[in-house]
């Protein structure tokens, strides 16, 4: 793709970029020569910027390591070891990696990242896709996933968890800020959110469960120790627990909202170690024998 200055002048750039852009291409340029020359000037949030504008290119990048300063690339990355980036790494389409991935500052795509190692930003990770790691994801700022997030380790993110998929952790959830999940959460270490916790299906955590505020779920809640929230406890279904479930002071229990009173019993079970204060609704069940 060549782009033209009169055709970047259509998308509206800022005044210093395009005047950049006279300086050095005014005559035009490929599409991804220009954002390598962007890069390599130092004009990475152009680059960026750029790749926003007019969108991936079906081209792949194949490499046997990546270590660069910044690294902004239209198509598709695929990597036999490891990426090493000190600040950003935005592809138009999907990543590949067969080693891990080290991001100084921030790790966007465009379609699935998939990842045999390990992942860590220092800044937000977003997939436009499935985001699949062998080890763990690690990440200061937001993690966005547009589909699916399946992890062997723990995911460890500093700011909110945003899902339109489901979440497959092989350990711990750890999140400094709110989740967000349109399908359902299964972990199979311990979940614990700063903020509230939302999801559009069931929560299934293989031990306690720790929620800064509200903890909500459509289907059912189940834990292998404890459900404590500062807010209030929502289950569409039921709601379970070896040990005990504890609402935020002043905020009540709710089993079976997406079910019928008569069904409460089969469908709306509550069970725990002690009856939960406040408990609202669904079926008091006692403790849990499995």
């Amino acid at each position: 793709m060549d782009l033209t200055k009169h055709f970047i002048k259509t998308k509206q750039p800022c005044a210093d970029g395009f005047r950049w852009f006279l300086r050095h291409h005014q005559q035009g340029s490929n599409y991804q020569d220009l954002l390598d020359a962007l890069v390599d000037a130092g004009r990475v949030n152009d680059a960026c910027w750029l790749l926003e504008q007019f969108g991936p290119t079906n081209e792949t990048l194949t490499v046997d390591h990546l270590s660069a300063d910044a690294v902004v690339f239209a198509g598709s990355l695929r990597v036999r070891g490891n990426i090493d980036v000190g600040s950003v790494v935005r592809v138009g389409q999907r990543i590949h990696v067969g080693g891990s991935i080290f991001a100084g500052e921030a790790l966007v795509s465009g379609d699935d990242i998939r990842c045999e190692g390990g992942i860590r930003s220092n800044g937000r990770l977003e997939s436009g896709g499935r985001l699949k790691a062998g080890w763990g994801i690690e990440t200061s700022g937001d993690l966005i996933v547009m589909a699916d997030l399946r992890t062997a380790w723990d995911v460890r993110c500093g700011g909110r968890l945003c899902l339109s998929g489901q979440a497959s952790v092989g350990r711990d959830l750890t999140v400094q800020g709110a989740i967000a999940c349109k399908k359902s959460l299964v972990i199979r270490g311990s979940l614990v959110a700063g903020e509230s916790v939302q999801a559009m299906e069931g929560i299934s955590v293989g031990t306690e469960i720790d929620c800064g505020m509200h903890l909500e779920a459509g289907w059912g809640i189940k834990a292998g120790g404890a459900i404590q929230a500062r807010g209030a406890i929502r289950s569409g279904e039921s709601l379970s627990a070896f040990e005990t479930i504890r609402a935020g002071a002043g905020y009540g229990v709710f089993a079976g909202l997406n079910v019928q009173v008569e069904a409460w019993d089969t469908s709306a079970r509550v069970c725990a170690s002690e009856k939960p204060a406040g408990l609202m609704s669904g079926w008091w069940a006692g403790g849990r024998d499995v």
